[in-house]
């Protein structure tokens, strides 16, 4: 058993935000309003001063494994989720080989049950990501794939996607989509600006995630189907999506921290750890992506973690993979950015990376109530750290040395502490 003793609940799925004292046994939270003075047999969490959430979730990950796995596998990776404050996440299709077979597929569900945390994974929608041929999706969504998406490739055939859509609204999952058309990029990875002119190497426009996003914004409104844009980073992208929604698709969008966090200007920082599909954009962009959290169109915060190697990050600008990761920060990068400045509440910022990614994949989400599943994170909100060391085997990231607000303290998942940070509240 484990008690936890006046401790702030912030609970999106009921509207809570008050004191509370939690005790959870045999993988549930058995009580919200807890005497916990004579639990003997429990070991008692002091919440004085921190604030209880349901688990984070996030339905972006790469986790490289299988194929890749010196990148990540999926133990480091759902170590590094959890020391994040994440309970469920959900990894992409583009490994090696794809998910686009009941074998890989059943694999990655397989070897997720023995990390601790829910790891879901997602199915291609074309076979070998080839944009040429569907998936078996209805086997795949039987054998477990929480949805579709051939992330990191666009689907340019729009008879094809069409299909693909109106199979996943059949299914009742959603599609989500990586939206950069290549017909515009000249190299990827950097906006086409003027960070991208000084480089001298042509780079990424806007008009090619802006173009995608609103040819599928009006097929999901036709189709019916629930379509899921990916990392969103242009201004344009994100009024395609407000425009959609207020016509009534079925779209949601996804932001990482790095979009709403830095810009263009990070790349002669940070060279190739701030080089990502699609790009950091420019500071009007960023603050349309902020806007677009703040009024609802940008539903959740997604960190498409996306780990490589310190050799292949350290190649030239132009020849580096395009990525960083992001399950360690993105809480911090979330407190420091959205919530002190004051564009987000708390709860908002809990609605953005828990509430809202679980209603995406339909994941059950009660909240904290007795009951419900022990998926918690524990964090103080005021705590500043500084970006050193991970729990991910990579080391990718433009935020490594960067002092932070808001530290995750303890990680619960189905009733077990599955992460706790150095500094304990321990009775």
């Amino acid at each position: 058993m484990i008690g936890i003793r006046d401790i702030r609940v912030l609970d999106p799925a009921n509207g809570r935000d008050d004191k509370r004292n939690l005790l959870i046994a045999e993988g549930k939270i058995v009580s919200a309003d807890a005497k916990l003075e004579d639990m003997k047999d429990a070991r008692i969490l002091d919440g004085a001063g921190l604030i209880a959430a349901p688990g984070f979730v996030d339905v972006h990950v790469h986790f490289r494994d299988p194929g890749l796995t010196y990148k990540e596998d999926i133990e480091t990776g759902a170590k590094a989720a959890a020391r994040g404050g994440f309970t469920t996440v959900v990894c992409m299709a583009n490994t090696r080989p794809a998910v686009d077979n009941p074998e890989t597929l059943s694999y990655i569900l397989e070897k997720g049950k023995k990390t601790g945390i829910h790891v879901r994974s997602c199915a291609c929608v074309t076979k070998g990501m080839q944009g040429r041929e569907l998936t078996d999706m209805e086997a795949l969504r039987r054998l477990g794939a929480a949805g579709f998406t051939d992330d990191g490739i666009p689907i340019l055939d729009q008879a094809l996607l069409q299909k693909a859509m109106e199979e996943a609204a059949r299914l009742g999952v959603p599609i989500s989509l990586h939206e950069e058309d290549p017909a515009f990029i000249e190299n990827n990875g950097i906006n086409q600006g003027k960070v991208s002119a000084e480089l001298g190497i042509g780079g990424s426009p806007d008009r090619a995630e802006i173009d995608l996003v609103e040819r599928d914004c009006l097929l999901a409104q036709e189709i019916g189907a629930k379509v899921n844009i990916q990392h969103i980073s242009a201004a344009g992208a994100v009024e395609a999506v407000r425009r959609a929604k207020a016509r009534g698709a079925n779209v949601t969008a996804e932001v990482t921290p790095h979009h709403f966090t830095l810009t263009e200007e990070a790349v002669l920082t940070f060279g190739t750890c701030a080089k990502m599909n699609p790009p950091l954009r420019t500071e009007a962009d960023r603050r349309a992506l902020i806007e677009g959290l703040k009024d609802g169109t940008i539903d959740m915060i997604a960190t498409d973690h996306a780990p490589h190697s310190q050799e292949e990050k350290g190649r030239p600008l132009t020849e580096a993979p395009s990525g960083i990761i992001g399950l360690e920060t993105a809480l911090a990068l979330g407190i420091t950015e959205l919530v002190k400045p004051g564009y987000l509440t708390l709860m908002e910022l809990m609605e953005k990376m828990s509430r809202n990614p679980a209603l995406l994949y339909g994941f059950e989400y009660p909240g904290i109530v007795p009951g419900a599943p022990a998926d918690l994170v524990i964090f103080d909100e005021n705590e500043s750290w500084t970006v050193e060391d991970f729990s991910s085997k990579a080391v990718n990231s433009p935020f490594r040395g960067r002092t932070l607000q808001g530290k995750v303290r303890y990680t619960i998942c189905d009733g077990k502490i599955v992460y706790e940070s150095e500094k304990e509240d321990v009775r």
